[in-house]
Formats: structure tokens, C-alpha cells, sequence
């Protein structure tokens, strides 16, 4: 059962390639994305069972060294977080929408856990640093009240305090918006 997910953010292309490497040969972990994102850095991400998800960072954390910005695992995921971290989540209608920014990608995710747990909102895509200079966004929609207690309990989580940027909540975003995120 895949209930945990885990990610590195390293500084290093090719040595995030070798701990993308590194951590699939560690565990039985699947694969979410691998990929460079802006600023030169590279991201992979996986999930599966906790204590799979758990070894698989370390032995990415260990391959990718000092060239490692950050890392994650989340025991207990949502299970709208990694469809919506390669874009493809199922929305049909976008209600209000919250947009928060973070400059790290591991606190992106973090905070789309967060939401997603706190709140009925469905979880439109979870931008990691493609086209963003190193930084990352969550969309989220939902009822107005939904969306604000999201981005409530996203800004509260203590481990990612200082790694986000502005939130913005739109109560009723302009129907080319709305096309425009979809």
C-alpha cells in the first residue's frame, strides 16, 4: 500500500540523477518524478510503504551529499498530493482558489499535505520549480471557508515556517483564470 511519500531536492543534476539511482535500487519504492527544476537543482520523488519510502531517502540523501537541499517523509500522504505534483489531478470546477508559494520544493509539498488534510479542497497542481527560479506553488479549490482554513493549517506547519512566500485566497476567480489553471 502506498501511504508514505518521499523526496530529496539536490543542488547537483547529475548527482541527483545518481541518488534518483541510488534510491530506487534501495527500496521497493515508485517512482513519482525525477526531473531538473530551475535554478539547476534536481528533485525525485517516490512513494510506497513508510519504511520503504524512509530507506529510500536515506540512500538518496547519502548519494546526493553536500550537493542535498532539502528532504522529506510524509507517513500517511494524501492521496491527492502526488497525482497533483505531475499535474494530474481530476478538477472539474474551480470554486475559490488558494495559491501559496514557498521557496523550497520540499515545503511546497509539505504544505499541500497540510491542505488537503485540513480541509475539503481538491488539490489542482503542485508546482515544483519548473519555470519558477527554485521556488514552487500549490493550487488548491474548494468553498471559500474550506480554502481558508487550508491555507490556515498549510502556514502553520512548524517545519516549513519560513519557507513560504505569499498566499493569496480568490473567492471567485474570473472564468479565463479558472481556464487558464485547468
Amino acid at each position: 500500500m502506498k501511504n508514505a511519500l518521499g523526496m530529496i531536492e539536490t543542488m547537483s543534476i547529475p548527482l541527483g540523477i545518481f541518488a534518483a539511482d541510488a534510491m530506487l535500487k534501495a527500496a521497493g519504492v515508485d517512482l513519482v518524478t525525477s526531473q531538473a527544476v530551475c535554478a539547476g537543482k534536481y528533485i525525485v520523488v517516490v512513494e510506497g510503504e513508510v519504511s520503504s519510502v524512509r530507506s529510500s531517502v536515506e540512500a538518496g540523501k547519502e548519494a546526493a551529499g553536500s550537493t542535498l537541499v532539502d528532504s522529506l517523509v510524509i507517513a500517511g500522504i494524501h492521496e491527492q498530493v502526488a497525482p497533483a505534483i505531475n499535474a494530474a489531478g481530476e478538477i472539474e470546477k474551480v470554486e475559490a482558489l488558494g495559491v501559496m508559494e514557498s521557496y523550497s520544493l520540499c515545503a511546497a509539498v509539505t504544505a499541500s499535505d497540510a491542505a488537503v488534510k485540513a480541509a475539503p479542497v481538491q488539490l489542482v497542481e503542485v508546482r515544483l520549480g519548473r519555470g519558477l527560479g527554485g521556488k514552487a506553488f500549490v493550487l488548491f479549490t474548494g468553498e471559500v471557508a474550506a480554502v481558508e482554513s487550508a491555507v490556515r493549517a498549510a502556514e502553520a506547519v512548524e517545519e516549513i515556517q519560513g519557507m513560504l512566500g505569499a498566499s493569496v485566497i480568490i473567492p471567485s476567480p474570473h472564468k479565463k483564470i479558472a481556464e487558464a489553471i485547468l
